[in-house]
């Protein structure tokens, strides 16, 4: 199936590995030109030449601070001047740390709130007026955890900040609909990522053990892959998606328990 996306300039945060980076792979197999961002300027730059080589599509790397609104205002403002336009946008990132939620202070808050709702917010208030004024219309994906509506003990930090995303991104979809942007959250299950890895390690029991124990509580029985996921972003950005806004989609191999 042909989604549409040749010619598309996407933004992938956090693409320098994970998810991000198997979504940014999925656009540009797809012909979508790719903006890369990621903390790590090494790192992005090795996941840029991976991807020129495996896809062939024009990938613009540009290193940035997701926590910082400066770097957010930049991200959009090389991409239009590099690009000269912006289709998609694909808020991803990592997560804040793990542990009980009354052991953190303001300060892990603060962080955490910066990492995952400031960030969303910024990159779709910078995003959102180029979109409408292409008339063209265009797509805003958000990237959280199936934590964020099926809370795990531990997960605390991330669970209230991307519940904060998923209002956010409903209440976005509807101001933004009549211009032709949707704009959805998926929620990933386990997934085979670096994060996953320390989730097998957390309470010091043997990785072995824990993947078995993670794979026992999926229906599917086994952990996800980064294109599990890739794939439902690359339906929901392209035009043959764009009639699905305002969700909030489980990714997880029916992990998910809830009835809504």
């Amino acid at each position: 199936m042909d989604l549409g996306l040749k010619g598309k300039v996407a933004i992938v945060g956090g693409a320098s590995m994970g998810i991000g980076w198997g979504i940014a792979r999925m656009l540009a197999r797809e012909g979508a030109r790719i903006v890369i961002t990621a903390r790590r300027e090494p790192n992005l730059s090795e996941a840029a030449q991976k991807l020129r080589v495996e896809t062939g599509a024009e990938i613009i790397p540009i290193a940035a601070d997701c926590r910082r609104a400066a770097d957010c205002a930049r991200v959009v403002e090389t991409t239009i001047a590099r690009a000269g336009s912006i289709d998609i946008l694909i808020n991803n990132d990592g997560a804040p740390p793990l542990g009980d939620l009354v052991s953190f202070d303001d300060t892990a808050w603060a962080k955490a709130v910066e990492q995952n709702l400031m960030y969303v917010i910024r990159m779709a208030r910078a995003v959102v007026p180029h979109m409408i004024a292409q008339k063209r219309g265009g797509a805003i994906l958000n990237i959280t955890a199936i934590s964020a509506i099926q809370p795990i003990a531990g997960f605390g930090l991330s669970v209230a900040t991307w519940g904060g995303v998923i209002g956010y991104a409903k209440t976005l979809s509807l101001e933004v609909a009549k211009h032709d942007i949707n704009v959805n959250t998926i929620c990933p299950g386990y997934i085979e990522t670096t994060r996953l890895e320390k989730v097998f390690a957390a309470d010091g029991s043997d990785p072995r053990v824990m993947r078995a124990k993670l794979e026992a509580e999926i229906p599917m029985n086994r952990i996800g892959s980064v294109d599990d996921v890739a794939a439902m972003v690359a339906l929901l950005v392209s035009p043959r998606g764009r009639y699905t806004t305002g969700a909030a989609i489980a990714v997880d191999g029916g992990l998910f328990r809830g009835v809504r």
